[in-house]
Protein backbone atom coordinates (compact mmCIF):
# COMPACT_ATOMS: atom_id res chain seq x y z
CA UNK A 1 0.00 0.00 0.00
CA UNK A 2 0.98 3.65 -0.47
CA UNK A 3 0.93 5.43 2.43
CA UNK A 4 -1.53 8.57 3.14
CA UNK A 5 -0.42 11.78 4.56
CA UNK A 6 -3.30 14.08 6.76
CA UNK A 7 -2.83 17.13 8.45
CA UNK A 8 -4.82 20.48 9.68
CA UNK A 9 -6.07 18.87 12.99
CA UNK A 10 -5.79 20.25 16.68
CA UNK A 11 -7.78 21.56 19.06
CA UNK A 12 -10.84 24.20 18.62
CA UNK A 13 -13.39 25.73 20.83
CA UNK A 14 -17.06 24.52 19.87
CA UNK A 15 -18.49 26.85 16.98
CA UNK A 16 -15.15 27.00 15.03
CA UNK A 17 -13.63 25.52 11.92
CA UNK A 18 -10.50 23.33 10.78
CA UNK A 19 -9.54 22.12 7.70
CA UNK A 20 -8.11 18.50 7.33
CA UNK A 21 -6.22 17.43 4.29
CA UNK A 22 -4.95 13.82 3.11
CA UNK A 23 -2.10 13.94 0.07
CA UNK A 24 -2.73 10.81 -1.79
CA UNK A 25 0.09 9.53 -4.35
CA UNK A 26 0.58 6.27 -6.37
CA UNK A 27 -2.07 5.25 -8.99
CA UNK A 28 -5.60 7.14 -10.36
CA UNK A 29 -7.52 7.42 -7.60
CA UNK A 30 -11.16 6.74 -8.29
CA UNK A 31 -12.77 7.97 -4.54
CA UNK A 32 -12.04 9.50 -1.58
CA UNK A 33 -13.14 9.20 2.13
CA UNK A 34 -13.09 10.86 5.57
CA UNK A 35 -14.30 8.82 8.25
CA UNK A 36 -13.74 9.33 12.70
CA UNK A 37 -13.57 7.53 15.68
CA UNK A 38 -14.00 8.60 18.84
CA UNK A 39 -12.80 7.20 22.19
CA UNK A 40 -14.54 3.79 23.10
CA UNK A 41 -16.96 3.87 19.82
CA UNK A 42 -16.35 2.35 16.31
CA UNK A 43 -15.18 3.67 13.45
CA UNK A 44 -18.10 5.29 11.54
CA UNK A 45 -17.81 6.77 7.97
CA UNK A 46 -18.31 10.28 7.42
CA UNK A 47 -18.21 11.41 4.28
CA UNK A 48 -17.30 10.86 0.62
CA UNK A 49 -16.31 12.19 -2.82
CA UNK A 50 -15.84 10.40 -5.97
CA UNK A 51 -13.12 11.40 -8.64
CA UNK A 52 -16.17 13.06 -10.80
CA UNK A 53 -16.97 15.35 -7.50
CA UNK A 54 -20.21 13.19 -6.27
CA UNK A 55 -20.11 13.56 -2.41
CA UNK A 56 -22.21 12.73 0.13
CA UNK A 57 -22.20 12.73 3.87
CA UNK A 58 -23.64 11.52 7.18
CA UNK A 59 -26.42 12.42 8.63
CA UNK A 60 -24.62 14.16 11.74
CA UNK A 61 -22.13 16.46 9.64
CA UNK A 62 -24.41 17.82 6.69
CA UNK A 63 -24.68 21.37 6.20
CA UNK A 64 -21.35 21.48 8.71
CA UNK A 65 -18.37 19.93 6.96
CA UNK A 66 -17.65 19.70 3.29
CA UNK A 67 -15.46 17.90 1.36
CA UNK A 68 -13.41 18.49 -1.73
CA UNK A 69 -10.67 17.02 -3.58
CA UNK A 70 -8.07 18.72 -6.29
CA UNK A 71 -7.34 15.54 -8.94
CA UNK A 72 -3.75 17.69 -9.72
CA UNK A 73 -2.72 17.40 -6.16
CA UNK A 74 -4.58 14.38 -5.41
CA UNK A 75 -5.67 15.78 -2.46
CA UNK A 76 -8.97 15.56 -0.26
CA UNK A 77 -10.18 18.16 2.02
CA UNK A 78 -12.43 18.44 4.65
CA UNK A 79 -13.82 21.76 5.90
CA UNK A 80 -15.06 21.74 9.46
CA UNK A 81 -17.92 24.25 10.76
CA UNK A 82 -19.55 24.80 13.40
CA UNK A 83 -18.16 21.72 15.19
CA UNK A 84 -18.99 20.41 18.66
CA UNK A 85 -17.67 18.73 21.07
CA UNK A 86 -19.07 15.20 19.37
CA UNK A 87 -17.38 16.06 16.13
CA UNK A 88 -13.88 14.71 18.65
CA UNK A 89 -12.56 12.02 17.02
CA UNK A 90 -9.30 10.45 15.24
CA UNK A 91 -10.10 11.24 11.27
CA UNK A 92 -9.07 9.04 8.87
CA UNK A 93 -8.65 9.59 5.46
CA UNK A 94 -9.10 6.41 2.98
CA UNK A 95 -8.16 6.42 -0.73
CA UNK A 96 -9.70 4.12 -3.33
CA UNK A 97 -7.37 3.35 -6.44
CA UNK A 98 -7.31 2.53 -10.15
CA UNK A 99 -4.11 0.36 -11.38
CA UNK A 100 -1.24 -1.35 -8.51
CA UNK A 101 -1.04 1.00 -5.54
CA UNK A 102 -4.17 -0.48 -4.28
CA UNK A 103 -6.47 1.48 -1.38
CA UNK A 104 -5.09 3.13 2.07
CA UNK A 105 -5.94 4.60 5.57
CA UNK A 106 -4.49 7.66 6.63
CA UNK A 107 -2.19 7.90 9.92
CA UNK A 108 -5.28 9.51 11.70
CA UNK A 109 -5.27 12.78 12.93
CA UNK A 110 -6.96 13.90 16.68
CA UNK A 111 -9.68 16.65 16.25
CA UNK A 112 -10.82 17.79 19.65
CA UNK A 113 -13.53 20.54 20.02
CA UNK A 114 -13.54 21.73 23.77
CA UNK A 115 -13.43 25.12 25.70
Amino acid sequence: QVPLVESGGGLVQPGGSLRLSCAASGSIVSSYGWYRQAPGKQREWVAGISAGGTSNYADSVKGRFTISEDNAKKTVYLQMNSLKPEDTAVYYCYVSRWGASGDSWGQGIQVTVSS
